[in-house]
């Protein structure tokens, strides 16, 4: 917006230069991005933020100085007595739809002379860039740069023969000639003005030719309304237009500076163009009532860090507009309507700091308090999402609505909560479990050719039990691809299955000190009990199912698990445990054993026959091949034996790990190899 160092002062008394101004209104918030020396003034390009119509005009800017400077404002009155000739002047206004146009404001006056804008007006037009047209439609333009308030005026005569104005959606193949010249197709998404027989201006837009104002013109009919800012924004896009009225609608007008402007356009074009002023006449709404907010001071001045006093508190907002008054430990305030932008306690804080300067804030270092930022202190899913992620997953993040169809290749799911008016065929029930939903991405993805997929999701899950409503947050995985594994001979590409999830969750477990698990497994699926509950279940999907999400020739692993359960056994205190003092002793123990016998069970059994000297115990290798008989496989342990005493010795840990051996091959048929 432009506007020039005179035209501010109309309105408040300046007592600094415009470089000086420009410097204050920028540090408020208000940027001004040049100033010009021009015809013996200085103008001013202010950018203005969106959520800040009232700035919009010389008057809120003005306004704005005052409060800045200190200095004493002249801002118009909001109810002004206006005079004009009652006579038998008729007119009927029609509104179609209230929410569309929430008032339509109309004034005739009779007599204008239409020629050539005085001197000063068109200078100050000129000066910010508005061409000179008339006086009156100079007028209308110089009222609206002053108050923000669009105006526009008919030639009376040239409206239909029917006294009424009729504000409307436009009706198909209806069409216009705007006062550019060009002609508009109309539809039912754009507002217009019209009288009985077509439309006569694109409402908040542009005036039509046919009833321009132009030399010939005698009466003219002053229009100044409040219009809809998203019909005028959604119409003025369709029809490719861009003008300073539809910026401002777009925005937002109040119904008080709708009264003033039009009062003093109507003043202004009487004084001017020697018309006189015979009806006076409005239809729609009175308008909101006024916003109070209680404004606690002790909170602001925590805040902002700095005392605020009520009488300053006061002086602040005032000259803004607002109407303050004592209220307990703080201010009752009252919000202007032109303010659409201050809703709440902390709007008015922020405009307690703008006016009080930020450079008057005095610079002081945070306060700084540390504190264990251990699990539970912290977010629990958000450190559940960082070792995921640490672990090489992906997040997903899915609907909660599905369809219902991806649930087939699903059994043993509860009974599904159905949407009753569902927006489409894909949101209409409410996923019962989290992994159909998960799989869609995996399957996605595939199509975008990606090859190695790791993705989880924290979400809820929903479910009727015994008729009540119950929701249950999960974690789901969903592992696709393959990974490398490093041998000596060389690198072997295996694919993500259900032991990658078994460590992931083992690794899960173990980060958030959960012990006493058990892993169950069952040909192509498993299960993980806690304290006899089960917390999660492990697949590897079949072809049938992989066929509902669209995957083809490829393994896809796939879990969920209780995240309650998670939460609720978790162990969050870590200590610290020094480091061994003495050397271990590792020993390999290779077994040939049956493929049914699990290797949780064989680790069990060593640590159950290795006694306290045993300090860890892993699997090391795994094989199955032409080497080994069908039904068999190869197994590898590692058993370190180690003392917090003492150096152990050959001779102690042969015999114990005798034992561990004599310990496998009687409990499990197991071949030492």
């Amino acid at each position: 917006m432009k506007t020039t160092y005179q035209w501010l002062k109309d309105f408040v008394e300046i007592k600094v230069g415009p470089e000086k101004l420009a410097d204050k209104l920028t540090m408020a918030g208000i940027e001004v991005k040049s100033i010009q020396a021009a015809g013996g003034d200085f103008v001013f390009e202010v950018e203005i933020t969106s959520n800040r119509p009232d700035w919009l005009s010389v008057a809120g800017l003005a306004r704005e100085i005052a409060a800045i400077t200190k200095t004493r404002g002249r801002q118009p009155a909001a109810q002004v007595k206006l005079k004009y000739k009652k006579g038998k002047e008729n007119l009927g206004i029609l509104i179609k739809d209230k929410k569309d146009c929430p008032l339509y404001t109309a004034k005739i006056i009779r007599g204008v002379k239409v020629g050539p804008t005085p001197d000063w007006l068109a200078k100050r037009l000129e000066l910010i860039g508005c061409r000179s047209i008339n006086n009156v439609v100079d007028i209308t333009n110089y009222i609206l740069f002053t108050y923000g308030q669009p105006l526009h005026a008919f030639d009376l005569d040239k409206i239909g023969h029917k006294a009424e104005i009729v504000v409307r959606r436009a009706k198909k193949q209806e069409e216009i000639l705007t006062i550019d010249g060009v002609k508009k197709p109309l539809d039912e998404n754009i507002l217009v003005i019209a009288d009985q027989a077509k439309p006569i201006a694109i409402a908040g837009v542009m005036g039509g030719k046919d009833t321009e104002v132009d030399g010939s013109t005698k009466n003219i009919l002053l229009e100044a309304a409040i219009f809809d800012p998203v019909v005028i924004r959604r119409g003025r896009q369709k029809l490719g237009m861009q003008t300073d009225s539809s910026y401002r609608f777009e925005r937002g007008v109040d119904h008080q500076t709708v009264n003033i402007a039009s009062v003093a356009a109507a003043n202004l074009i009487c004084q001017v163009c020697g018309g006189e002023l015979t009806l006076v006449k409005a239809a729609g709404n009175r308008g909101p009532q006024e916003k109070e907010i209680i404004l606690n001071l002790e909170k602001v001045s925590r805040l902002l860090g700095v005392d605020i006093s009520s009488a300053q508190a006061k002086k602040i907002l005032d000259p803004l507009g607002f109407k303050t008054r004592l209220s307990g430990p703080g201010l009752k305030v009252s919000v202007p309507l032109f303010r659409q932008d201050v809703k709440q306690e902390a709007d008015l804080s922020e405009e307690i700091s703008r006016i009080y300067g930020y450079e008057n804030i005095p610079l002081t270092l945070p306060a700084f308090y540390p504190q264990n930022q251990d699990l539970a202190a912290g977010n629990f899913i958000s450190s559940l999402k960082n070792m995921l992620t640490g672990l090489g997953l992906n997040e997903a993040i899915t609907y909660s609505l599905i369809d219902r169809r991806i649930l087939q290749g699903f059994s043993g799911l509860p009974t599904v909560i159905e949407v009753e008016n569902p927006l489409s065929q894909e949101q209409e029930i409410l996923r019962p479990s989290i992994l159909p939903s998960l799989l869609k991405c995996v399957g996605h993805n595939l199509n975008q050719k990606q090859e190695d997929i790791r993705l989880f999701e924290i979400g809820k899950i929903y479910r009727q039990d015994q008729g009540d409503f119950k929701e249950e947050p999960v974690l789901g995985l969903a592992l696709c691809g393959t990974a490398s594994i490093y041998l000596e001979g060389g690198t072997v590409k295996d694919n993500l299955g259900i032991l990658y999830l078994k460590g992931i969750i083992e690794n899960i477990f173990l980060r958030l000190g959960i012990s006493g698990w058990e892993f169950k497994q069952s040909g192509n699926q498993a299960e993980v009990y806690l304290a006899g509950k089960k917390i999660a279940e492990l697949f590897d999907l079949s072809g049938k199912q992989l066929e509902l999400f669209e995957i083809k020739n490829k393994h896809v692993a796939c879990a969920w698990l209780c995240l309650e359960s998670l939460e609720n056994s978790a162990k969050l205190e870590k200590k610290y445990v020094k480091p061994a003092l003495y050397p271990g002793i590792a020993r390999d123990i290779s077994l040939l054993v049956k493929e049914r016998v699990s290797a949780a069970d064989l680790l069990k059994a060593v640590k159950q026959a290795g006694t306290a000297l045993l300090a860890e115990s892993a699997v090391r290798d795994y094989y199955k091949g032409k080497q080994v008989p069908e039904g068999f496989r190869s197994i590898t342990i590692t058993c370190l034996y180690r003392s917090p005493e003492r150096t152990l010795t050959e001779a102690e840990v042969n015999p114990l790990h005798a034992s561990v051996c004599q310990a496998l091959t009687a409990g499990f048929q197991a071949q030492i190899r």
